[in-house]
């Protein structure tokens, strides 16, 4: 498709022969892109990437073919070697491997699969590198001084958050990041320098700083006012990634290792930032967090059992933050309760919100009252439906669309104005629905609107601009189809006597959680096919955007029960409301762990939130999860083989979901 659209354009046509690296051919690729129909555009753009990535024919002979090109081998079974370990060479413009959609299962190395310019990565890596010296500062500040700066935790919070994929695209955003990070170590610097202690050690360490190196070690770093400008900052930043770190460290396994826990700080630091913002700030896990990124920049770091405990004690810090914020949520929202959310637009004016922030779902609402303007959840705001406060405003509306993945569709549909409140966002097509488009918080797009906290004024204008929903209809797809939501914690606890009267009574003979993240690969309708294969005698526990690949099928109830074996426990951090669930039924039957019950769990991971999960379910010694739909790109076979021995983890068969069904059945 991509080259039939280049003939249509006469200059392109002969410059796709160039070799792929050349600067004509990348024009030409944006040429193409830049016309192409809006629904084409994120597809081409993933051809885009592929063909530029290639300096030569592929010279694979494996059976099945490379897994970068035949999209078959990938759906069959993930290859063992991925990421640095396989990667020879990185090179390229950039390099960024935290997610699940990584290129190639390697790491993109021109553009981001998810949309990030070479120029975003660098100066993300670059913001990443002066929070690991905020971190430090931090930590030190306390320990020596006993200074806890809620400013520059809150601050420290929110930039690591706008590092996640799939958060923030504007290269602009960051450059005011890096000041701000810039000021927050001067003040904490001067503060403990001013109550009489002593300065931040400064480590040797071979992956930081050193003479042949322009940067100096994260903790000592002192930034020239003249460096923070776009230019400058993107120079430095491709000096304190990750190909610069690999050719400093040696091994790949040991700075896969790094990046696990920085990966999981960036998930939990994440729920962190959320949890302040709904009003539960925790100092004591803002400086864990802190401490585990600083660990990374220390010479303990160079034992690789050193950095899997400290990777663990993430996933520890985790489970408590992932407390926090539910509690954060009931205490402001009330428990989620069971309640079937409309899937059909109302008539009137109309908002779509999407992301995660269930506390600007609220004062979208307040600030909406009275004014005819109704409003929708979107993508992971589907459980908002659950929380009695919120779905006490009749101008709730219900839902609309799918998971995130599906916005290019779903927004340039929607008749009105569209806010996001956290990850995941897309880069809109031209011409699209940019104008409609408005970010907040830790969100941004170049060239979109960007919203000051709680204050959606502009956004509430552009709805009532908008022609909005003029008649009843449905909305096409599975979507369409009711989905009840609520199933939080205190409901499961108030349906575990039913639960175990099911199970003595052996009309439940299985649990499975198939939760986690959605995206847009095919291999992800392994999960579907999971669920649909699955006995009656079975319950499935979701949430997280990976209950997408789930709605539109009635899985019914069981048996002789009146339990639903479909039930949505919520977002990706209502994980920690299935651990609470799952400890309650293990002591329950007498079970010394949840690993003793008849539970298995089919994750489906995308980004940092869930390998901060996935953390914390290893902290807690949960066993033989299975993984997909492609192990992490940063876990180097050896390290994998660590995490195999220690916890059986394994990756989801894609090719053969009755084999991993009657593997799991086994268990039980």
């Amino acid at each position: 498709v991509l080259l039939r659209l280049g003939s249509q354009l006469p200059p392109v046509y002969p410059i796709l022969g160039r070799p792929f690296h050349s600067r004509p051919r990348r024009s030409a690729m944006l040429a193409v892109l830049q016309r192409a129909p809006s629904v084409l555009q994120r597809p081409l753009a993933l051809a885009s990437t592929r063909l530029l990535s290639m300096s030569k024919p592929c010279s694979s002979k494996k059976a099945g073919g490379c897994v970068g090109c035949d999209s078959a081998a990938r759906r069959a079974k993930p290859a063992p070697s991925r990421g640095l370990a396989s990667a020879g060479g990185m090179g390229g413009d950039m390099f960024c491997f935290q997610c699940e959609q990584t290129q190639h299962g390697k790491g993109c190395t021109t553009l981001g699969v998810c949309g990030k310019t070479a120029e975003t990565a660098a100066l993300q890596d670059l913001l990443l590198y002066r929070l690991k010296g905020l971190a430090a500062w931090a930590v030190h500040a306390k320990d020596t001084a006993g200074i806890v700066d809620a400013g520059a935790n809150a601050f420290w919070k929110a930039a690591v958050f706008s590092t996640l994929t799939n958060v923030n695209f504007d290269s602009e955003r960051f450059v005011d990041y890096v000041r701000d990070a810039n000021a927050h170590i001067e003040r904490l610097r001067g503060e403990v320098l001013g109550a009489g202690k002593h300065p931040l050690h400064v480590p040797d360490v071979p992956w930081f700083g050193g003479a042949d190196s322009a940067v100096p070690h994260p903790f000592e770093w002192e930034m020239a006012d003249e460096d923070v400008n776009l230019d400058r900052l993107a120079e430095l930043g491709r000096g304190v990634g990750i190909d610069a770190r690999r050719a400093r460290t040696g091994s790949d396994t040991l700075l896969g290792l790094h990046e696990l826990i920085t990966y999981g700080v960036k998930g939990a630091a994440a729920y962190a930032s959320h949890a302040e913002l709904a009003g539960k700030s925790d100092p004591e896990t803002d400086l864990a967090l802190m401490r585990a990124l600083a660990f990374t920049c220390t010479p303990d770091a160079a034992d690789p059992q050193k950095v899997l405990a400290q990777a663990l004690g993430v996933g520890a810090t985790n489970l408590t933050v992932m407390g926090n914020l539910e509690e954060a949520h009931t205490t402001k929202l009330g428990h989620p309760s069971p309640t079937q959310v409309p899937t059909g637009p109302r008539e009137g004016k109309a908002i779509l919100v999407s992301g995660h922030d269930l506390t600007d779902l609220e004062a979208l609402l307040e600030q909406t009252k009275g004014t005819g303007v109704n409003v929708y959840t979107h993508g992971e705001l589907l459980p908002a439906h659950g929380y009695p406060k919120l779905r006490a405003y009749p101008h709730l509306a219900g839902h609309y669309g799918g998971a995130w993945y599906r916005q290019k569709l779903d927004f340039a549909k929607f008749p009105g104005a569209i806010l996001m409140t956290t990850n995941c966002v897309l880069d809109p097509p031209k011409k699209s629905y940019g104008a409609n488009l408005f970010t907040t918080g830790e969100v941004g797009v170049a060239g979109v609107a960007h919203l000051p906290p709680k204050d959606f004024a502009r956004a509430i204008a552009r709805a009532r601009e908008l022609p909005g929903f003029t008649k009843e209809e449905e909305v096409d797809g599975a979507s369409s189809l009711p989905h009840t939501v609520g199933f939080g914690r205190e409901a499961m606890l108030g349906a575990a006597p039913a639960v175990l009267d099911a199970i003595s009574a052996g009309k439940l003979k299985h649990i499975f959680l198939i939760g986690g993240c959605d995206g847009s690969e095919g291999a992800r309708r392994y999960y579907a096919r999971v669920a649909d294969k699955l006995p009656s005698s079975s319950v499935i526990l979701t949430l997280g955007c990976a209950k997408f690949r789930l709605l539109g099928h009635d899985y019914g109830t069981v048996p002789g029960t009146e339990l639903p074996r479909l039930l949505d426990m919520g977002q990706c951090n209502d994980s920690y409301a299935a651990i609470q669930v799952a400890v309650a039924l293990a002591r329950a039957v007498g079970a010394e762990s949840v690993n003793e019950l008849p539970l298995s769990m089919d994750i489906s991971w995308f980004e940092q939130k869930a390998v901060a999960v996935l953390l914390t379910l290893l902290h807690l010694g949960v066993k033989d999860i299975r993984l997909g739909p492609a192990l992490p790109a940063f876990i180097t076979p050896e390290a994998l083989g660590i995490l195999v021995d220690a916890y059986g983890i394994k990756p989801a068969d894609l090719a053969h979901p009755e084999a991993d069904i009657d593997a799991m059945l086994a268990k039980g």
